[in-house]
């Protein structure tokens, strides 16, 4: 440093002043006569500090505004490519993400403030629940993830802590913060976390009723500690704070049983004493369409988180016309899977009509939606993929002497009997 002199006058080479007119002169480590003044040092400082926040400022600022927020229309068509049927809920889901997308994009001065509208879907299994939650991320520009409700429970249980649905989605930001908090988060199996009875519990329900209040905080938006690797494992680590006002949360569950409920309401029965017909026409009937927020709260869902979940669609039973679809019209299409896989060891593969007939029916005796086909090709297809690779065949034909002819192989002739006879 080289500090105020009478006998030498050094000038500073960026602004020019002499060591008489500021405190000191900082020399250069290269060339000792080059010297810059505290103050061209401090101003230099300013300099980057504000360049450095531009920088983060830019780098943050990720919300879709203008045309690039994708319309509902838009957002529907892009899921029609993937999942079939079920047009309610993608409408819903279409104007919740579309609304999320504008609260983001909304000024912060603006004197109305938006609220975000949760959702909840009921639907029964295999029916598109979490296959509409990953279809829809991969149209959005904002974090998303998918979590599963099952495994939470309440603080200080062996389980994870409810404050881990926002580890994840943390997790998918790449621990950005400010994006991290427009994101939105899909938990699956909310029916899972339901009280188990209808009366408010006297003994600690630490993965039911627990869970649920423990989610309230999250729905409605406050500011939550997560911790960046887990609570249970990591105690000792920094938590990060997360504001979930603008976070959008969406729940889906197959609620089993709630169609009872929906019946009961709606003075129906479901089940009882009546005559064949009688009971057949009932059977057919969608009460899950009539779904409402009492039917929830029946089920055990508490009213606090009932109204954080202020919208609540359904998703319709797939019938056989949807089910023959599922097999072959999608981008993700089982039967188009197969033939990518067997085109790979250079194998055409085909199906006849009469065999994705069967594999239908099949799947209706099951009742287990969308999932059961892939179950009952898998079982049809496990020998053809076991040796065909080994072969020069160039083209296999799976007609429904074969598909059946494997299925009995495998027991589901008898299975599906038993089943069938049960109910």
């Amino acid at each position: 440093m080289a500090k105020k002199s009478t006998r030498e006058t050094t000038t500073c080479r960026f602004c020019g002043r002499g060591s008489d007119m500021v405190s000191f002169l900082v020399p250069s480590p290269f060339d000792p006569s080059t010297v810059i003044c505290n103050e061209c040092v401090e101003h230099i400082h300013d300099i980057i500090a504000d360049y450095k926040k531009q920088v983060s400022d830019s780098n943050k600022e990720k919300t879709p505004v203008g045309k690039k927020i994708p319309k509902p229309l838009e957002i529907q068509k892009f899921l029609d490519q993937y999942v079939i049927g079920q047009q309610t809920a993608k409408k819903f889901l279409s104007v919740a993400v579309y609304n999320h997308y504008k609260r983001l994009s909304q000024p912060v001065d603006d004197d109305v403030d938006i609220e975000k509208s949760n959702i909840i879907l009921v639907g029964p299994t295999g029916t598109g629940k979490t296959l509409l939650a990953k279809t829809i991320a991969r149209l959005l520009d904002v974090p998303f993830t998918i979590v599963d409700a099952t495994v939470l429970t309440q603080a200080g249980y062996v389980g994870e802590d409810i404050e881990s649905l926002l580890t994840r989605l943390l997790q998918a930001a790449d621990y950005d913060v400010k994006a991290a908090e427009r994101g939105i988060v899909f938990i699956d199996e909310i029916d899972k976390i339901a009280r188990k009875g209808d009366n408010p519990s006297i003994t600690r329900d630490v993965s039911g009723e627990g869970v649920q209040q423990g989610l309230l905080k999250l729905l409605e938006g406050s500011i939550v500690n997560v911790p960046p690797q887990g609570g249970r494992k990591h105690p000792e680590q920094k938590m990060i704070p997360v504001d979930t006002k603008n976070i959008l949360f969406i729940c889906g569950g197959a609620f089993d049983g709630i169609d009872r409920k929906i019946a009961q309401r709606l003075n129906s029965h479901v089940v009882g004493f009546s005559n064949e017909i009688e009971r057949k026409n009932k059977e057919n009937v969608n009460f899950l369409k009539h779904v409402a927020p009492q039917d929830l709260k029946s089920f055990g869902l508490i009213p606090e988180i009932i109204g954080r979940l202020p919208i609540l669609t359904s998703l319709e039973p797939l019938d056989r016309d949807a089910l023959r679809n599922v097999l072959t019209e999608p981008k993700n299409a089982i039967i188009r899977q197969y033939k990518k896989l067997f085109k790979m060891d250079g194998v055409e593969l085909e199906f006849t009509d009469d065999a994705l007939d069967l594999i239908v029916d099949k799947a209706i005796e099951y009742k287990l939606g969308a999932r059961g086909l892939r179950s009952i090709v898998e079982t049809i297809m496990i020998d053809p993929m076991f040796e065909l690779p080994s072969q020069t065949t160039d083209k296999f034909v799976v007609d429904a002497d074969f598909a059946l002819k494997k299925l009995r192989e495998a027991n589901f002739e008898t299975t599906a009997a038993v089943a069938s006879a049960e109910k």
